[in-house]
């Protein structure tokens, strides 16, 4: 495999804190530690849309494609709902007593997971007015990110700065285990279904400023591999949809490309981005 960049948006901005592909159009959605949302096309290279939200940092925002919304995390504590194509104002709830780290639409439920610095998770059910329908206590710090496991759409981890990772039933307010090993705070989590002599294992990824990541094993909850390379704190951590890798983002300014079946790495890269804060993959490509 070579790695090397397609094509580079440079603008005058502030953070870029989060990055997402739409799934089938051309669009990065970057949140803006200005407050903005952008959507990009990376084809065109054009921005298609840029739109204040708040006059706080967004730290997190997600395509919601069946409902054709983008939902917004801020550091004022409200999640924010738009519709897509008009970029209006469908809904604002006062959602954290905090910032809001991480937010998690359920693929197939009408629910939003959200995840904030008051050390909370909380699920809103959209079809009953943004109602709360459960708060998952049990982190000491930040939570930092919620992310929904792929094969079993009743459960999800959470990566806090007090250290540990947490798995949770969306049925239950009580976390079902606790993946305790990193040195340092956890800032990301996410899954990795890989599939070997025709039987798929699920892996757990999480990225921690004691600089490493972690492979843990979801069906045991024990760490099989800390996985070393990078100098500073790993900020995110992300999973190619198709192609048998995954990729980790650092304050060191490298992105480091993992072989998904051997835990090994392919590549280093720096590409000059100073602090690297979000990573996207987008499915059907090698991008």
């Amino acid at each position: 495999m070579t790695f090397q960049i397609e094509k580079t948006f440079s603008q005058a901005s502030e953070r870029v804190k989060s990055v997402e592909f739409h799934p089938t159009q051309p669009w990065v959605l970057l949140s803006m530690h200005s407050g903005e949302v952008r959507i990009l096309n990376f084809q065109t290279q054009e921005v298609v849309e840029s739109f204040k939200t708040t006059d706080s940092p967004v730290r997190t925002a997600k395509f919601v494609p069946r409902k054709q919304w983008i939902v917004t995390g801020t550091d004022d504590g409200k999640i924010r709902v738009y519709d897509q194509d008009s970029r209006e104002l469908v809904k604002e709830v006062q959602a954290h007593e905090d910032f809001i780290r991480s937010l998690c639409p359920h693929p197939t439920l009408p629910i939003l997971l959200s995840a904030g610095d008051d050390k909370v998770v909380k699920i809103w059910d959209w079809d009953k007015d943004w109602e709360c329908a459960r708060v998952f206590r049990g982190h000491s710090h930040y939570v930092m990110q919620a992310a929904l496991n792929p094969l079993d759409h009743q459960s999800f981890a959470t990566a806090s700065l007090d250290n540990a990772v947490k798995i949770w039933d969306i049925g239950s307010p009580v976390s079902v285990g606790s993946l305790d090993g990193h040195a340092k705070g956890v800032n990301c989590v996410t899954y990795l279904a890989s599939s070997s002599a025709g039987e798929k294992k699920l892996y757990l990824l999480s990225g921690s400023d004691d600089f490493t990541v972690k492979v843990w094993d979801c069906d045991t909850n024990c760490c099989v591999r800390t996985l070393e390379g990078h100098t500073n704190n790993v900020s995110a951590v992300a999973v190619h949809p198709e192609l048998p890798i995954f990729v980790s983002v650092s304050e060191d300014g490298t992105v480091i490309i993992w072989d998904a079946t051997t835990f090994k790495p392919i590549e280093t890269v720096n590409y000059g981005l100073d602090r690297v804060w979000a990573i996207g993959c987008r499915g059907g490509s090698n991008q």
